[in-house]
């Protein structure tokens, strides 16, 4: 069991556990002790995005690398996938990203990368763990051994170039005009010179970041912002990316999404085209539409599902030999570059198609029509997953719901890894009947909660206040 550990490293409110300079202290020193491997000066690289409280985070794990005996490279302000690529181009032995992804500024995260470039592993994270657990005065070198720490000033640079490099060579974005959403997160430098570097005219927003509004109205999770700045600038692309940059949500000229199962699609079947596709399958999550598999199928190619989480996309891309994987939300994992989802990459993939033929972004985007598909998320504290698994009222819905779409559909419902969600998702060929079973499922939720909370309220009941449940729909 993992403590510490969610689907995407370590995850919660800043200031509060496990979000705490005490806290990452001793992810630093345990993650240190971990990756010691023989008698060599061991390094880490250290890669944050631009919440406030990053300066909170960042000295706290220097200081606990430092204090196993581990030298640290800082990074400053990059990209989760700039963090992987210089893991492994520094060769070091172990790398950080501070980030919450797609998460508002008051959140804050810890991934770690191995030497490798890959994030780590479940057994990794247990072992880590269990090293926090045995106390930090075990894991303290002498003053002799200790680390030292110095900032990398061309890391931008170097991740710039990465980038630009997986563009054909000799291909330009002459004559494009592209809107570059930001999300006031880790790429608000470098992805605006990535594009206008090859040659686009860039339309920038979401690059003032001030430590408060990573995400806010803007990036991947807030698409309608892309949407209105193609519309108004007449762009042929927008590009939002989230607030470390390893998802991305295009829009086209018309100021339609693209999201990310439209992007494997595409993808998939021009690698396939072209002999570069490994594996005939992609990987995908439990989340991306039956279109998507329908559409891939008929191609002749397979969908694998794996659990929510792009970690667990590439461990099964890497069991298979796909080198296409990814999630819905745009994490897509394409393995002839990166190591980790990469949305600056992804979005020159399509750029590349477009150059190439010379058509529109709406005609060569939308590969599939994707099934009518409902995603509920159901805000909880305290009492979970028992509403799932052990509540009468909710598992008479789930089955009624299962029930009502088979052969047609299908129903998921899961606990967040990332956030303090129920998700509650459905789709099918009836749009009305999907609508219907999510809405039941949710009002079967809240009944159930409600329950609960009037049981808890009665005299000699509360005896544990951090067990009251609050809900709300989004």
């Amino acid at each position: 069991m993992r403590r510490f550990f969610g689907t995407d490293g370590v995850r919660g409110k800043a200031n509060q556990e496990p979000m705490t300079a005490e806290t990452a202290l001793k992810i630093g020193m345990a993650a240190g002790c971990q990756f010691m491997r023989g008698e060599y000066r061991h390094t880490v690289v250290i890669g944050k995005d631009t919440r406030l409280s990053g300066y909170l985070l960042e000295p706290a794990l220097t200081a606990g690398f430092i204090a196993v005996g581990m030298d640290v490279i800082l990074l400053g302000p990059l990209p989760t996938p700039g963090v992987a690529m210089l893991t492994h181009s520094l060769r070091a032995d172990l790398g950080v990203m501070i980030s919450a992804s797609h998460n508002p500024y008051e959140d804050n995260g810890i991934k770690l990368f191995g030497p490798d470039g890959f994030k780590v592993s479940d057994d990794m994270e247990v072992g880590i763990e269990a090293r926090m657990n045995q106390g930090m005065e075990r894991m303290r070198v002498e003053a002799s051994k200790l680390g030292r720490a110095r900032r990398l000033d061309d890391a931008t640079g170097r991740y710039i170039e990465f980038v630009k490099n997986t563009f054909p060579r000799g291909l330009r974005l002459d004559g494009l005009r592209i809107v570059v959403d930001c999300a006031n997160g880790a790429a608000y430098r470098i992805a605006p010179r990535v594009f206008w570097e090859l040659g686009a005219e860039v339309i920038e927003t979401g690059v003032e970041p001030d430590g408060f509004n990573i995400n806010h109205q803007c990036g991947s999770q807030h698409p309608s912002h892309i949407c209105a700045k193609v519309l108004t600038h007449k762009a042929h692309l927008g590009i939002a990316l989230d607030g470390d940059a390893d998802r991305v949500v295009l829009c086209d000229e018309k100021g339609g999404l693209i999201d990310g199962d439209q992007l494997l699609a595409l993808t998939a079947c021009e690698w396939q085209r072209s002999q570069r596709l490994q594996g005939g399958a992609v990987v995908a999550t439990i989340m991306s539409n039956l279109g998507l598999e329908r559409y891939l199928h008929a191609a002749g190619l397979n969908l694998i599902r794996t659990p929510v989480g792009d970690r667990y996309v590439v461990e099964e891309m890497l069991r298979s030999g796909c080198n296409i994987g990814g999630e819905q939300s745009g994490h897509i994992i394409l393995s002839d570059y990166t190591t980790t989802g990469d949305g600056l990459i992804v979005a020159l993939q399509l750029l590349e198609k477009v150059v190439i033929s010379g058509n529109t972004v709406s005609n060569i985007s939308r590969q599939f029509e994707p099934l009518p598909q409902i995603l509920r998320n159901i805000g909880l504290a305290g009492v979970t997953e028992t509403v799932l698994d052990a509540d009468s009222l909710v598992m008479a819905a789930v089955r009624e719901g299962e029930e009502r779409l088979n052969g047609h559909g299908r129903l998921l419902i899961r606990k967040s890894g990332t956030e303090p969600l129920i998700r509650i998702m459905a789709e099918g060929e009836d749009a009305t009947l999907v609508a219907t079973v999510v809405a039941d499922v949710v009002t079967a939720i809240k009944r159930s909660t409600a329950r609960a909370d009037r049981q808890m309220d009665k005299p000699g009941q509360r005896e544990h206040p951090q067990r009251d449940t609050q809900v709300s729909i989004t």
